[in-house]
């Protein structure tokens, strides 16, 4: 078939519109191929001619609690880590090195913002003000979430890889619809306006390549929801590398369907804060979407059930471990006089009073039953699921016949 049989398209003899690529581009300048940073592995700050206008926000008192928020989400992880271990969890997902991509992002967002998490977000989750210890009610078995969405603005946990985009780009278009129907019924001067909300949604560089996440930012672009779709790019879906995932920054994608895309350090806590608080105004001020790439690393397994020395160096998390988002704000704070050691003394206490509560509340918490589950599958009883309970019921009575086995013959 020659050129000229090439069938016709809706576009033959007009031109292209691209006013939603032209604003997208001009949100931000020329479109963005480098990544953000203002604090370096040094300690040092520096300056963007976007953001450093963000920053400057930040006053001595906002910039330790970013330190306290992420030495204390760390001392959790360390904890329910050791939990798992020790069987009073069934799994763990450990966020080390993700901790300034999630504080700062978390405490950017505002209250009337809705966070849609996947399963790592344990730092959102506490800017958010879940109580860590309910958190972990789902991950004992002893619930299917832990807290109530509608507490916090900040959703359960998403088991099911980008399940949640979706969810929060139609949670968006909701918002976006409630303030027209609101505007349109003309309000009340005496009556105060709601303040505005955007969404934002968490997921990874592996679930990227889930063709959710391709769907919801056709949607969000094309109806310009109020939604922040923010990537933690850690580097490993599992034991598949980034490189496998993409070819190009994945923040590049986000030009494709022509809204901004951002590439930040997410290991700086202020970059991190700063771009995504522009996002979320971005989104609140009725000119669309944003996807922000996180580029930072996690340091170690991907869960409890994995090990992450089967497929990768130990050097590549040396390399990582010296861009530690805590200890690059900790030079920072100390070097500009804004903390000292009795600061970074109480951050420590604070942070062992927080595993003892941990600690606590999972061991009084009730045991796990795993014939809750077969209960729980269907609300009727289920032929199927009566039988694999039989079967899972004589399983387990040999254990006990062999304990009684060997106890006799001593």
């Amino acid at each position: 078939m020659g050129a000229t049989h090439l069938p016709s398209t809706e576009f033959d003899g007009t031109e292209v519109d691209d006013q939603l690529e032209a604003e997208a581009e001009a949100a931000l300048g020329e479109p963005r191929t480098e990544m953000v940073q203002l604090l370096g592995p040094d300690g040092t700050l520096g300056t963007d001619s976007v953001f450093s206008e963000y920053a400057e926000r930040l006053d001595a008192e906002k910039l330790r609690g970013f330190y306290a928020d992420m030495a204390a989400i760390r001392r959790f992880d360390q904890e329910a880590t050791a939990l798992q271990r020790q069987g009073q969890l069934a799994l763990w997902v450990p966020l080390t090195g993700q901790e300034a991509a999630q504080i700062g992002s978390g405490r950017a967002s505002q209250p009337q913002d809705y966070i849609f998490p996947t399963y790592r977000e344990h730092g959102v989750a506490l800017t958010r003000n879940v109580d860590l210890a309910e958190l972990l009610r789902q991950f004992r078995g002893i619930s299917n979430g832990g807290w109530n969405p509608k507490d916090t603005n900040f959703h359960l946990y998403t088991l099911v890889l980008a399940a949640q985009t979706p969810h929060a780009v139609g949670y968006a278009m909701g918002i976006q619809r409630d303030q027209r129907l609101a505007e349109a019924n003309g309000l009340a001067d005496s009556q105060p306006a709601e303040p505005k909300a955007a969404v934002m949604v968490y997921f990874g560089d592996g679930a990227s390549s889930e063709g959710d996440v391709h769907e919801s930012m056709v949607f969000a672009s094309s109806y310009k929801a109020p939604v922040v779709f923010f990537c933690q790019n850690n580097h490993w879906a599992i034991s598949v590398p980034t490189a496998v995932q993409t070819r190009i920054p994945l923040s590049n994608r986000a030009k494709g369907y022509g809204f901004p895309g951002i590439r930040v350090d997410g290991n700086d806590v202020i970059a991190v804060h700063a771009v995504t608080e522009w996002a979320l105004e971005h989104a609140r001020q009725g000119n669309g979407p944003v996807l922000i790439e996180a580029f930072t690393y996690r340091v170690g397994a991907h869960t409890t059930a994995d090990d992450p020395t089967k497929y990768r160096e130990s050097s590549e998390e040396a390399l990582w471990r010296a861009k530690d988002p805590l200890e690059r704000l900790e030079k920072y704070l100390r070097s500009e006089d804004m903390a000292d050691d009795s600061f970074f003394a109480k951050v420590a206490a604070d942070g062992d009073e927080l595993a003892a509560y941990i600690r606590k509340s999972t061991y009084d918490s009730e045991t796990p039953d795993i014939r809750t589950a077969f209960a729980n599958t269907y609300v009727e009883a289920h032929p199927l699921v009566a039988e694999e309970l039989a079967w899972f019921e004589e399983y387990t009575a040999g254990f006990a016949s062999e304990d009684a086995a060997e106890g006799a013959g001593h």
